[in-house]
């Protein structure tokens, strides 16, 4: 069953789309704006201007506010108008001389058409792909711009014969249409189409485009930003905003804030639609992708069983290179049909007229509507339901009703598990080897219930799957003999098998307009599972258990889904698209870390269990995901926690095999905690290899001592602390004491050959891949873990001390020794900011306008500069916040604070100027980069940090990591999301003596609502502007303390405060008082 070819083409669930020319089709917005300019600031100088008038050069500002996306005349007079200067209208015969607003426009016309014969003009490679789409599709696509020049712009891009129609500036005048906000251009375009414009798409980059578009009623407006304006498109009307025509999903539609809606099809968005409609417990996640497809261009079917790896060799350049990754399972959702005379459909035999996809977050289901047609006619309408358990993690479930429309007769339809599956979701790692699986067996043809079992190639883990296939709903007396075994058999179905395909096939007798239900239960058990005989036996008792009701299994996972869900919702209001993402956010986490996630070896997949990229493993993403876990399922934080430190033993060997002393925790894990970076990068911009050095960030270990120190804090669980996490904290504080090097003169501690968080810096210029010196963050962390190394110490007495001390074998010279570390480690700063590393100061500049003009997307620069020959290590640039980090982890005060006893005194001043500094320089390579950013700038500038916000929250739904998201969801992303409300707009911070709270929420956000648990409490915080309410529900946990500004109160359970904040406390009886 390969991918249809009759879903080759955008099927749009509209009747046309509307293209905008400049900045939307083609990269001409520049080349307009500096013709306005050399225009403008020409005639400025003329004597004929009135002395009042204001005669300062056009700028930018100028363009937006008065120009763009307006028609020559109207942007002449608005941005006269704005300077004082009144010219008389004149003729269209007037030169472009005269002395006349038409004088003006035939010289503006005349620069415009001068530059681009110079220049040429660039279309954008997304808006021309798109338009290739949805011609195959025979979808009407228009242009409609009030540019006069339109066919001399399309020609000089190659695009003449683009468009179905195009609605231009010339035309325009002649009508005597009025310009843009006025939407009489779109609406002259849908009146020649004949269609309403409901059942239109507009895409604009203007202002002026959009709110004209708002208002003549279009069915979808979408805004593009190129020039960091999100606020003012949505302001004026724009549905959604992006950054490039390529991210646009005609079909999503975001009416419901608990419902992910997919509409029609589009190839160039399935991998990103099933990646975003993944269902999974924790244990297993299966992607969206459609039972009828396998493995293609197109489509990628993907089972994920957390913690599951397999290492292949390959032959890379010359040389082997050893890979682990996460294990594509064998696909259980594999359900084909074919009507007679007609193929398959997954081969093209049947037509998807319509479909519909929905993610319904409330129950964590994915329904699927689709109507399909025969080449005779005949239609076929599908109704599919599935789900991943959250009540048995090991149970998931399909439900396909078929319903003949017009027409009675056979349907034969087959139904099996696909083990011939392989790890080729990433492209680059599609070039290494990849068949992961060997079948062991599978159970006899005669047998009810089939179970197939798979074994990973190199880990030996043994995988079962039990398929069980129902049939309901045909009438009495259309079942063939039950007794049967060919196709026509109801029960079993008759077996086949084909090139690791095993399936069973059924005739279906459809009667016009009843429904038949198809209902395909599976059971996944491994041989990493608790309580086992056998994967196969287990998988069997599994299914058996389950019953075959699909709406009893329902109801079941509906519940857990439920529970879990209500702990942790978080209700944000004045924007339901935020409200949309954010339930996406949080959906998603709970698919990859749920309850069941604590009775595994597991950690933290960056890339969450939704597909393969970054092969599955662990970096250091807990750092944002645990915040939410330990203060809603702390058992799950632990579980985490506990995957590192069974893997101490491999950190410990991989400290001494570097020559250090402690743990040295890999910068990407997997199974058994060794180093599993890869060595090589793939570069698809050169099309070299290129070495990969990150694997000399050493701050994984850093973030594993400080989640576990902010475990202890949140729950107080010594015995933990005690057999874990001490552990831990000083085994890391020993390989920081182990690598400072110390200089005596100066009585300062200094750490080399290491990079930080950016990435983008693998050495120095001279000396490429060798590491930097006193990375800030680093330095700062690894001097933080050797206080709290020591602050343990100070925390445990009596036999509890004496035991950590004997095991661990610690000595008061040790001790004394962290404490030396974490009171004089080296860090660098250069004119009162603080440096990224030593000698950061000395690289170069980089001329961001240059690469974000040639590139657009400079995210990437690493991989740019490298196909240009050159080298990030060069430059002052992040890929990602690296000194901003600090004040992500620390907060301001901490830092502060840690920073004086290092012998650093920093005043706020220095610390805004150095936020500042790294804001300008920071090209948001990783997704993680402006969640930090966003929290970081909550406590000094809401309003910057909610627009700072918003593209952090777009990352995944909008998929602007240049199409990553097919290759799985950016889950430390999508946490830190939710814990920049949490933390930053609701200012929520766990110490060791409160619970603190320091709100600072953008106007965007009208109120916040969610749930944590603290130290045996369930607490319910509700923030609204200017009012702060915590209750506690009943139970018998000791009184809390809560911090609000300098105010401390007590909370007991089942009692309420309220903080005006800026003001006291209100007590709800039984809050407590404090003395």
């Amino acid at each position: 069953m390969a991918h249809s070819p009759t879903a080759s083409a955008a099927l749009s669930p509209f009747d046309a789309v509307i293209f905008d020319l400049d900045g939307v089709v083609t990269d001409t917005a520049s080349v307009h704006e500096e013709a306005w300019k050399e225009l403008f600031d020409g005639m400025l100088k003329d004597p004929r201007i009135p002395a009042e008038a204001s005669n300062r050069p056009f700028s930018h500002a100028d363009y937006v506010s008065y120009v763009d996306g307006r028609p020559r005349m109207e942007g002449l007079e608005e941005f006269l108008g704005s300077r004082g200067i009144t010219l008389p209208e004149g003729t269209a015969a007037d030169s472009a001389g005269a002395w006349s607003l038409h004088g003006l426009a035939t010289r503006k016309d005349q620069l415009f058409r001068q530059r681009l014969g110079r220049e040429g003009v660039r279309a954008f490679p997304g808006t021309v792909a798109l338009l290739d789409r949805l011609r195959s599709a025979r979808v009407p696509v228009v242009l409609a711009t009030s540019s006069r020049n339109a066919a001399a712009v399309l020609a000089a891009a190659g695009l003449s014969d683009a468009f179905d129609l195009v609605v231009g500036g010339v035309l325009a005048g002649e009508l005597g249409l009025p310009g843009k906000p006025d939407p009489a251009l779109f609406l002259e375009v849908v009146h020649r189409l004949g269609i309403p414009p409901a059942r239109a798409v507009v895409i604009e980059d203007a202002v002026a485009g959009v709110e004209a578009a708002r208002r003549g009623g279009f069915g979808l407006v979408v805004g593009i930003d190129r020039a960091q304006r999100r606020a003012e498109l949505e302001a004026a009307g724009a549905d959604v905003v992006l950054t490039d025509v390529s991210q646009l999903d005609l079909g999503r539609v975001l009416s419901d804030p608990w419902r992910l809606i997919y509409e029609g099809y589009d190839p160039a968005h399935e991998g990103h639609r099933e990646a975003l409609t993944t269902l999974g417990n924790g244990y297993v996640a299966v992607r969206g992708a459609a039972p009828e497809s396998r493995m293609s261009e197109v489509h990628y079917p993907g089972t994920y069983l957390a913690g599951v790896y397999n290492r292949l060799v390959s032959r890379v350049q010359g040389q082997d290179t050893e890979d682990e990754h996460m294990v594509n399972q064998s696909n259980w959702l594999v359900l084909d049909v074919r009507l007679d005379g007609a193929g398959w459909w997954s081969g093209g035999g049947l037509r998807i007229l319509r479909e519909r996809r929905v993610l319904d977050m409330r129950k964590a289901t994915l329904e699927r509507e689709i109507l399909l047609e025969a080449p005779d006619g005949r239609r076929l309408a599908a109704v599919q339901r599935r789900f991943v358990s959250m009540a048995q993690p090991h149970l998931m479930a399909l439900e396909t009703t078929f319903t003949a429309l017009g027409w009675s007769g056979s349907l034969l339809m087959r139904s099996g598990v696909d083990t011939n599956v392989t790890n080729e979701n990433v492209p680059e790692d599609a070039l290494l080897s990849h068949h992961h699986l060997v079948r062991l067996n599978a159970s006899a043809p005669a047998e009810p219930v089939p179970v197939i079992e798979v074994e990973t190639s190199q880990s030996h883990i043994r995988i079962a799957t039990a398929l069980r296939t129902a049939i309901s709903g045909m009438e009495r007396g259309k079942w063939p003999d039950p007794g049967a075994h060919g196709p026509g058999a109801h029960g079993n179905g008759a077996p086949v098998e084909e090139t690791g395909l095993y399936c069973r096939t059924w005739e279906l007798h459809l009667t016009d307009a009843v429904p038949v239900a198809v209902t395909k239960t599976a059971a996944t058990v491994t041989s990493r599972d608790h309580a086992i005989s056998s994967p196969a036996l287990a998988a069997l008792s599994v299914l058996n258990a389950a019953g075959g009701d699909f709406d009893v299994m329902l109801a079941a996972h509906g519940d857990a889904w439920g529970r879990l869900l209500n702990l942790f919702a978080i209700d944000v209001g004045g924007s339901p698209h935020v409200q949309l993402i954010l339930n996406l956010h949080v959906f998603h986490l709970l698919q990859t870390l749920s309850p069941h996630t604590a009775e595994l070896d597991a950690g933290v997949p960056a890339r969450g269990l939704h597909g393969e990229g970054y092969r599955g493993h662990i970096f250091w993403d807990e750092l944002f995901v645990l915040p939410l876990l330990t203060s809603r399922m702390p058992m799950v934080a632990r579980s985490l926690i506990n995957y590192r430190w069974r893997r101490l033993p491999a950190a410990r060997e991989a400290a001494v095999a570097s020559g250090f002393q402690g743990a040295l925790y890999p910068w990407q894990s997997g199974s058994d905690g060794r180093e599993e970076t890869p060595r090589l990068l793939f570069n698809r911009r050169s099309g070299r290899w290129v070495p990969d050095y990150s694997h000399l960030q050493r701050h994984a270990g850093l973030a594993v001592a400080f989640s576990a120190w902010q475990y202890f804090l949140a729950t107080q669980d010594r015995e933990w602390l005690l057999r874990h996490g001490a552990e831990l904290i000083v085994e890391v504080a020993r390989l920081v004491a182990s690598m400072a090097d110390h200089d005596q003169d100066m009585d300062r501690f200094h750490l080399s050959g290491l990079m930080g968080p950016d990435e983008y810096h693998t050495g120095y210029p001279a000396n490429p891949g060798a590491g930097l010196d006193d990375n800030a963050y680093t330095n700062v962390m690894a001097a933080w873990v050797c206080a709290q190394a020591c602050e343990i110490m100070n925390l445990l007495s009596g036999h509890d001390l004496e035991d950590l001390q004997d095991r661990l074998s610690i000595d008061p010279g040790e001790i004394e020794g962290w404490k030396h570390v974490s009171e004089r480690m080296s860090v660098p700063f250069h004119d009162g900011i603080i440096s990224q590393f030593a000698g950061y100061e000395d690289l170069l500049e980089l001329d961001w306008d240059h690469y974000r003009n040639t590139y657009r997307n400079i995210e990437r620069l690493d991989l740019i500069l490298e196909a240009e020959g050159d080298s990030t290590n060069r430059y002052r640039l992040a890929k990602q916040a690296d000194v901003l980090m600090l004040l992500y982890v620390l907060g301001e005060k901490e830092l502060t604070t840690f920073l004086a006893r290092l012998g650093y005194e920093v005043s706020a001043e220095q610390l805004a100027g150095t936020v500042d500094y790294y804001l300008a320089r920071t090209a948001h390579g990783s997704t993680l980069s402006r969640v930090a950013h966003a929290s970081v700038l909550a406590a000094r500038d809401p309003e910057r940090a909610w627009n700072t916000f918003r593209e952090a929250l777009s990352a995944d739904l909008d998929d602007t990591q240049g199409g990553t998201t097919h290759t799985g969801v950016h889950l430390g992303a999508m946490a830190g999301t939710i814990d920049v409300v949490q933390r930053s707009f609701a200012g929520l911070r766990i110490t060791r003596d409160a619970l603190l709270f320091a709100p600072k929420m953008p106007k965007g956000i009208t109120n916040v609502e969610f749930r944590v648990r603290y130290r045996d409490h369930l607490l319910t915080v509700h923030l609204e502007h200017g009012t702060l309410t915590v209750s506690a529900a009943p139970g018998d946990a000791a009184a809390i303390r809560l911090q609000v500004g300098p105010e401390q109160v007590l909370l007991g359970a089942g009692g309420t405060r309220r903080f005006t904040l800026g003001g006291r406390a209100d007590a709800d009886v039984p809050g407590l008082t404090l003395p």
